[in-house]
């Protein structure tokens, strides 16, 4: 079965929902999940968007405060760029009817959260659900526009590429092979322009803040297609995940530190009293400062501690944690809340300019599963879904004032996706659990929080071991939902941990033991993978 549209959109996140919505007033949209819209790392954000809106703040401090966080990495035009876009992102939401929190009942005075890493209180937000109201509203208003089709539990398995022309002699995006989970059907979806706005690979990681279909798809498909890719080093581990055995991913928004919460070990002692930020400095820094604290007392968390704030305070600002914790027997305005650092963003990804074009044409990254230059080496607090936004829109304008250029995608002579067999589940699906099961504990292993030459060399042994059991399950077995996400998921492995092992010195969210030391003079740059080649494999130091 063939699918034809102007725009294909693979995700269906705060970037997927606001370039559809964009897009649509010059094409008609096809925007793939796969699984239920609302299944996507924006929906459980809980922090808020970053922008420059408060009386005592300038576009000057957001920016520097991002090339602070991003340790010499950051892109300053696209840093500048959206930043400077941050105020009209917001009020296109506002337009739409995202409901932010407000003082004084004013709609035009929105209440400004603090978090980690920044000078100012520059964070828009809705109590701690922003995430969820960002998705509602722009899911509701996408499935309004006539111009958009959802095409639900749709799961994208591989770019289709045309050569290019005389012009242009670059392979170019035409369209993608897409598994109908429901009926194990297999369907080309054609398109004159893609985006991939397919989220993180949190999912990797044996513990991670991320939903179940974080598992690096787009990212895999990307790469698989020829896009380059850059920064997968950088992961950021998010320092206050709930540690509770009856949630897996509940965030501790970095809102409670910003409200006051601190960080306190066993003893009620101050973790964060040593650094000039206290508890509010980066997330890189504080999540290896709890990790650091856990390895050397032998305890399983720390804590977060609010308790002194009024409790009508905190359950007016936080009232999906306080519920959430408050149903698990912590009462969050008298007990301080048990928290570890978890897998929480992707600050790598596929390379793209400042208008979401990868050096595939017509082919897009927005959102998370992107490599901008806005991050660098460390996300600052709340700056994703801003990117999300400003790429979204960008995107949007470039690939629309391109759109009647475009020859229409050709729909005859398509090359048929050739690996493996299309049906249900096989029976050997316990095979494939613990492939996933393998790679998500040896990454949380040796790729975590703290690695070194030496674990990171283990960890791609083990990688290339499972890669192999992965192409055996594609060539004998039925190829399923569960196949094609653990294939992507061992892509994703591989590229961090060689993006990993060219970067000899410690910045960031890359804290080698191996190299304790920043190198500005060697490593000031991006690292970026083009194709895979032995000279970077891991290698013993």
């Amino acid at each position: 079965m063939i699918v034809k549209t102007d725009y294909l959109v693979i995700g269906t996140g705060i970037a997927g929902l606001s370039f559809a919505l964009k897009a649509a007033k010059t094409g008609e949209v096809a925007i793939l999940a796969k699984h239920e819209a609302y299944d996507t790392n924006t929906n459980l954000a809980q922090g808020g968007i970053a922008a420059v809106m408060g009386d005592d703040d300038l576009v000057e401090y957001h920016v520097k405060d991002t090339l602070d966080s991003g340790q010499g990495l950051s892109h300053l035009d696209i840093v500048k760029a959206v930043v400077e876009a941050g105020p009209t992102m917001i009020e296109q939401l506002n337009d739409l009817g995202v409901p932010f929190t407000t003082r004084n009942g004013r709609e035009d005075l929105p209440e400004l959260g603090q978090e980690g890493g920044h000078s100012r209180r520059r964070i828009i937000h809705a109590k701690d659900m922003t995430g969820q109201a960002v998705q509602k509203t722009l899911g509701e208003r996408a499935k309004e526009n006539q111009a958009i089709s959802f095409f639900e539990y749709h799961q994208a398995l591989d770019l289709i590429l045309a050569e290019g022309d005389l012009t242009d002699s670059r392979p170019r995006a035409v369209g993608a092979w897409v598994l109908d989970v429901k009926s194990s059907t297999l369907k080309a979806f054609m398109a004159k322009t893609i985006v991939l706005a397919t989220g993180g690979s949190g999912k990797v990681y044996l513990y991670t803040t991320n939903p179940d279909g974080a598992t690096g798809d787009g990212l895999a498909m990307g790469w698989r297609c020829g896009v380059k890719v850059a920064n997968l080093e950088f992961v950021q581990f998010h320092p206050t995940c709930l540690y509770h055995p009856q949630v897996k991913n509940f965030l501790i928004s970095e809102a409670v530190r910003g409200e006051g919460g601190r960080l306190i070990d066993n003893e009620g002692r101050f973790i964060m009293s040593g650094h000039p930020q206290g508890d509010l400095a980066c997330r890189d820094v504080v999540a290896l400062t709890i990790d650091a604290n856990m390895k050397k007392s032998g305890a399983e968390h720390v804590y977060l501690d609010i308790t002194h704030r009024d409790p009508s305070f905190i359950k007016d600002r936080f009232p999906k944690i306080y519920q959430t914790c408050f149903r698990l027997g912590i009462d969050i305005t008298k007990t301080p809340i048990p928290v570890v650092p978890a897998a929480h963003y992707q600050c790598g990804g596929l390379m793209v300019d400042i208008n979401g074009q990868t050096n595939i044409n017509n082919l897009y990254a927005i959102g998370e599963v992107a490599c901008t230059g806005l991050h660098g080496a460390n996300r600052l607090a709340s700056n994703s879904l801003l990117e999300a936004l400003v790429m979204a829109d960008r995107a949007a304008k470039d690939s629309s004032d391109k759109l009647s250029a475009i020859a229409s995608p050709p729909i005859t002579n398509l090359e048929p996706w050739t690996i493996g067999r299309l049906g249900t589940a096989p029976a050997e699906a316990v095979l494939i659990s613990q492939s996933w099961d393998e790679i998500r504990r040896f990454m949380w292993n040796y790729v975590g929080l703290v690695r070194s030459d030496q674990r990171l060399m283990m960890a791609f042994k083990r990688l290339e071991l499972v890669k192999s059991e992965i192409d055996d399950f594609f060539r004998n077995f039925e190829v399923d939902a569960d196949l094609v996400e653990v294939r992507n998921i061992a892509a994703a492995a591989d590229l961090i941990i060689c993006s990993a092992a060219l970067r000899k010195e410690s910045r960031g969210l890359h804290y080698s033991l191996s190299w304790p030391n920043r190198d500005d003079l060697n490593f000031a740059r991006d690292t970026i993978l083009i194709n895979h080649s032995p000279d970077i494999r891991p290698t013993p130091h």
